[in-house]
C-alpha cells in the first residue's frame, strides 16, 4: 500500500518520489513512529509524578477542603494584624483604663495559638480521596500533555526540519546531483515543493504520529477546536516559511561547507529561544521589532493556549493595531493576520528561489525585487508602530525605524551587488545587448549594472515614509527643544552615509580577492560600529563634542546641541564622500570595462 502510494506521488512530482523513496525504508518508518510513540508514552506519564494518593496534603492544589482551610487561615491572619494594630496604637497613647492592652494581648495569644494549630493539622492530615478533585486534576494533566507536544512540535518541525533540507542540498551539492537536478525538465516549483514535502517527511510522520494524542488531550482539556486547528494553521504557515528560507539559504551559502546545516539549525533555534523569552518578558507590541515577532509562532500560540507561558493576560498583544485596525481584539484576524505575514514573505522567497536554483550565479534578488520587498517592509514597519502611539514625536520609534530600514538596506547591498564577472561583461557589452535601454533604465531595473543606483532608490524608499511623518508630527522634538528640520536633516544625513557604505561595499565587490564578500562585510561592518564605539569608550559627549558624533552613524545623538548650519556643513561633506567614491567606482567600471587587449597595451 505505501509502494502504490509513493507510485502515484512520482507521478505527479518525480522529486517528492525520489525523496520519499529514499527515506521510507522499514527501519526509519519504525525509528520515526516509534520515538514518538516512546515520547508519547514518556510525557503522559511524567505528569503522573503529581498524581494524588493516599500521602496527598491538605494544603495540595486539588484538594476541595484546601480552600476551606485557606479561608480560615485568612481569617486568623486579618485578626492577628488587626489586633497588633489596636495594641501598637494603644501603646502610643495614654490610657486611662490599664486592663485593656492585656486584654488585647490574651487574644492575640489565643488567636496566635489557633493560627500554629490550624498549621499544625495542615501539615500533618491527609486529603480523603473523596476530597480530591479528580476532574480538575485530570483537565490540568492533559493541558501539560497538549502544551508539551505544541512546543515539541515548534521545535522538532523548524530546527529538524531546517537542518535536515540544509545538510540535504549541502550532500547533494557535494555529490554533483544538485548540478543534474537543475538540468532535469522538472519546473523549479516542482523540484523545491518536493524537497520541502519529502526532506522532513520522517519528521512529519513523528509529529503526525502524535497528533491523535495531541488533540485528544487538547479536547480533554477543554480547549477549543477551532484554536487547535489555528494552531495546527499557523505552524504549517511558520514550516513553509522557516524550510523556504532554510532552502535558499543552503543554495546560496556553499562556502560554508558542512559548517552550513549547523550554522542554518542554529540560528534558527536562537531566534526560537530569544522570542520566546520575549512572550514571557517583553509586553510592548508598540514598535517595527513586532513585525520580526511575527515571524515565530510563539506569539499567536500563547495567545491561543494562555496558560503555555501564563503571560497572555498581562501582554499588551490584545491591544495590538495594524493602522488603527484592532487585529488583536479577535483571534480570528490575528491568526488570519500571521498567516497573510508569513504567505506574502514565503511567496517572496520562493521568487528568489527560482532565480537562484537554475542560475547559482544571479543575485538572490531583482532590482524590481529589492523595491516591492523594501516597500512592504515600510508597511509592516508603519502599520504596526503608528496605530499605537499616541505622540507621533516620539523620537525613539523614528530611530529605531531608520535603524532598521539601514540595516535592511546595507543587507540588499551585499544581495543585489552582481559578481565581478557580471559587471565586467556588463561594462563591456552593454551598448550591444541594450541599445533600446538608456543608462538610467539599465542602473535602476537591469540584472547585471552595478547596483548603487538601485540602493539609493531602496534607501529613499525607506526614508521618505520617516520624513512624512516627522512633517506631519505636531510638536518639536526632544521635548519641543529640536526643530523639526533638525530631525530632517539628521535623517539626510544618516541616508548619505548608508549611500557612502553602500558605494564603498560596491568597490569592494569589484576586487579579485577569492573572499571579497567577506571582507566587505567585515569593512562595512567596522566602518559602521567602530567610530560610535571608540567615541563612547574614550568619553566623547555628543554635548560637547556634536560634529564628531554627526559624522558616526548615530547622528540623532548630536543634533540636539548643533546649529543648523553645522549639520548642513556635515551634508555637504558626506555628499562630497559620497561623490568621490561613486567617481571612483565610475572608473572601475570603466577599467573593467576595457578589453583585455586594451587593459594588457596599457600595462593594466
Amino acid at each position: 500500500m505505501l509502494l502504490n502510494f509513493i507510485d502515484r506521488v512520482g507521478e505527479l512530482n518525480p522529486q517528492l518520489f525520489r525523496e520519499l523513496r529514499g527515506r521510507f525504508k522499514p527501519f526509519n518508518l519504525i525509528i520515526s513512529m516509534g520515538s514518538s510513540l516512546l515520547l508519547q508514552l514518556i510525557v503522559f506519564i511524567f505528569q503522573f509524578r503529581e498524581f494524588p494518593d493516599e500521602n496527598y496534603y491538605l494544603r495540595a492544589t486539588y484538594c476541595t477542603l484546601r480552600e476551606v482551610y485557606q479561608n480560615q487561615e485568612q481569617e486568623l491572619y486579618k485578626q492577628q494584624n488587626l489586633l497588633n494594630q489596636k495594641i501598637t496604637n494603644y501603646q502610643q497613647i495614654q490610657l486611662s483604663d490599664n486592663t485593656i492592652i492585656p486584654n488585647l494581648d490574651a487574644k492575640l495569644q489565643q488567636v496566635n495559638t489557633e493560627l500554629a494549630d490550624l498549621q499544625n493539622y495542615l501539615s500533618k492530615n491527609i486529603c480523603p480521596l473523596d476530597k480530591i478533585d479528580w476532574e480538575l486534576w485530570w483537565r490540568d494533566h492533559w493541558e501539560y500533555t497538549f502544551l508539551t507536544f505544541s512546543v515539541i512540535f515548534i521545535f522538532t518541525l523548524l530546527v529538524g526540519g531546517t537542518y535536515l533540507l540544509i545538510s540535504d542540498l549541502a550532500k547533494e551539492e557535494q555529490r554533483g546531483t544538485l548540478n543534474f537536478i537543475r538540468l532535469s525538465p522538472q519546473s523549479e516549483t516542482s523540484i523545491l515543493t518536493g524537497k520541502i514535502i519529502g526532506v522532513p517527511s520522517l519528521i512529519y510522520l513523528f509529529v503526525l504520529t502524535a497528533i491523535p494524542l495531541h488533540l485528544w488531550a487538547g479536547h480533554s482539556a477543554k480547549i477549543a477546536l477551532s484554536y487547535i486547528f489555528s494552531y495546527y494553521a499557523v505552524i504549517a504557515a511558520s514550516c513553509l516559511f522557516f524550510y523556504s528560507t532554510a532552502l535558499i539559504f543552503g543554495l546560496v551559502s556553499r562556502w560554508f561547507g558542512n559548517f552550513q546545516p549547523w550554522l542554518g539549525s542554529g540560528a534558527v533555534l536562537v531566534f526560537l529561544l530569544m522570542t520566546m523569552t520575549m512572550v514571557s518578558s517583553s509586553r510592548d507590541f508598540n514598535n517595527s521589532l513586532t513585525w520580526i515577532r511575527f515571524f515565530s509562532p510563539w506569539d499567536i500560540t500563547n495567545y491561543l493556549f494562555p496558560n503555555l507561558f501564563r503571560s497572555y493576560k498581562d501582554s499588551s498583544i490584545s491591544q495590538l493595531q495594524f493602522f488603527y485596525l484592532p487585529i488583536g481584539k479577535n483571534f480570528l484576524t490575528l491568526v488570519s493576520f500571521h498567516l497573510v505575514n508569513y504567505g506574502i514573505c514565503s511567496y517572496g522567497i520562493w521568487q528568489a528561489m527560482k532565480r537562484c536554483f537554475r542560475n547559482t550565479d544571479s543575485t538572490i534578488l531583482s532590482k524590481k525585487q529589492s523595491y516591492l520587498f523594501i516597500a512592504f517592509t515600510q508597511v509592516m514597519f508603519l502599520g504596526l508602530t503608528i496605530g499605537a502611539v499616541e505622540n507621533k514625536s516620539d523620537i525613539g520609534i523614528i530611530i529605531l525605524m531608520a535603524l532598521l530600514n539601514f540595516a535592511l538596506v546595507l543587507i540588499l547591498t551585499i544581495v543585489l551587488s552582481p559578481q565581478r564577472q557580471t559587471i565586467q561583461d556588463w561594462a563591456r557589452y552593454r551598448h550591444q545587448n541594450h541599445r533600446d535601454k538608456s543608462i538610467l533604465q539599465d542602473l535602476v531595473f537591469g540584472e547585471k549594472s552595478p547596483a548603487i543606483v538601485a540602493i539609493a532608490i531602496n534607501l529613499l524608499i525607506a526614508t521618505i515614509p520617516i520624513i512624512i511623518w516627522i512633517l506631519f508630527s505636531p510638536t518639536n522634538f526632544y521635548n519641543g527643544s529640536v526643530d523639526k528640520n533638525k530631525v530632517i536633516l539628521a535623517m539626510v544625513l544618516a541616508f548619505t552615509l548608508m549611500l557612502m557604505y553602500a558605494t564603498i561595499a560596491q568597490l569592494m565587490l569589484l576586487m579579485k580577492h577569492p573572499k571579497r564578500y567577506v571582507w566587505t562585510v567585515g569593512t562595512i561592518g567596522v566602518a559602521m560600529f567602530l567610530p560610535s564605539i571608540v567615541l563612547a569608550v574614550l568619553g566623547v559627549s555628543p554635548s560637547k563634542h556634536p560634529i564628531l558624533w554627526l559624522f558616526s552613524t548615530c547622528p540623532w545623538a548630536a543634533i540636539e546641541y548643533t546649529r543648523t548650519t553645522t549639520i548642513l556643513l556635515a551634508l555637504l561633506a558626506e555628499i562630497t564622500v559620497v561623490a568621490l567614491l561613486n567617481f571612483q567606482l565610475n572608473r572601475q567600471v570603466k577599467v573593467l570595462g576595457e578589453s583585455a587587449t586594451k587593459a594588457l597595451l596599457t600595462g593594466r
